[in-house]
Order: C-alpha cells, then structure tokens, then sequence
C-alpha cells in the first residue's frame, strides 16, 4: 500500500518494507501444518469411531434400552468431535491462510467461507458444550443403572459443563456488544 496526499503522486515504499510486510504475508502458510494435523486427527477419530461401533454392536442381542442410549451417546459424542475438528480445519484455513478453491462442487457446505473468526468461536463452544453435555448425560445414564460414579466426579462433570455453558454465553455478550459498538 502506498502512501499519498491529495494532489501528489504516491510514495512508493522502501525495499526492506515491503520484503517485510511480504514475509509476514507470506508466514500465513506456517499455519497449513497445523490443519493437515487437524485432518490426521479426523483420520484418527475415524478409526476410533469404528472400532467403538464394530465393540458395540456385537453387543447389541443382549443390550438393555440403558446401554443402547449409552452406545448411542458415544458415537454421537465422537462425531460431534468430528464435525468440531473439520469445522476448525476449514474455517481455520479460509479464514487465516486461503480459500479453499472447490470449483463448482454441489457438495460443497453452505457455511465454508462464510465463517468468520467469530462464527467459528461460536460453533466451538456450542460443540464443546455439546460434548460436555453429552459426557455428563452419560454419567447420570450409569448413576440410574446403579453404577458407582464418585460424588466428586460429577461434581467435576457438572462444574465443568457449567463453565463451559457460562463460557458460552460470555463470549455470545462479547460479539453482540462488539457488534453494536462503531468499527474503528
């Protein structure tokens, strides 16, 4: 960006600023290792998640209703887990390092490139929240099956999901009053 007043020609800058400002620029792509991890975490999970149908449904002949809500809550957690990681994977990478060019695929979701930084603090703590619901429903689900859970624990559990739940709520202040406020 070059620098003027009205009536003159533009300064141009100096070499060494714009090789910097072109460095920093260019140091967004040190981020792109951190989502082909985020993918290999996915690959991960995958793995996990089929491993944990493939143990649940041989199990499924003598499943009591309990433990059928028990197997759902699992899988349901670990693809929540899932959605969360491609949600911050794609954002993360349009948002900070470049768009994601799919051509005209159909199939591409509504969302990618519309999600901003604080859409996807949004998203991230509704699917924390989501998970932490889901881990402490599980707890209660085993108390009702007579199970022993440590008070403490729960006390964790709860303690936990609250925060994460007031955390939530903070940060949905925090935008709209940001969103209120004059851009400067």
């Amino acid at each position: 960006m070059t620098t003027s007043s009205p009536g003159k020609s533009p300064k141009p800058k100096p070499v060494l600023e714009r090789w910097l400002e072109t460095g920093l620029f260019r140091s967004r792509w040190l981020m792109a290792p951190f989502y082909v991890g985020l993918i290999m975490a996915l690959a991960a999970l995958v793995f996990v998640f089929f491993n944990e149908a493939w143990h649940e449904f041989q199990h499924i002949p003598t499943m009591s209703p309990e433990e059928a809500i028990l197997m759902a809550l699992s899988l349901i957690d670990l693809s929540l887990a899932g959605n969360l990681l491609l949600i911050v994977t794609f954002s993360g990478y349009e948002n900070f390092v470049s768009k994601i060019d799919t051509g005209d695929d159909e199939d591409r979701p509504s969302w990618m490139g519309t999600v901003d930084f604080s859409g996807l603090k949004m998203k991230l703590i509704a699917s924390i929240v989501a998970i932490s619901g889901i881990a402490l429903l599980r707890a209660f689900m085993r108390l009702s099956e007579n199970e022993p859970i440590p008070d403490r624990t729960l006390a964790w559990l709860v303690g936990i999901h609250l925060t994460f739940v007031v955390s939530g709520v903070m940060l949905a202040l925090m935008d709209l009053l940001a969103s209120k406020t004059d851009k400067h």
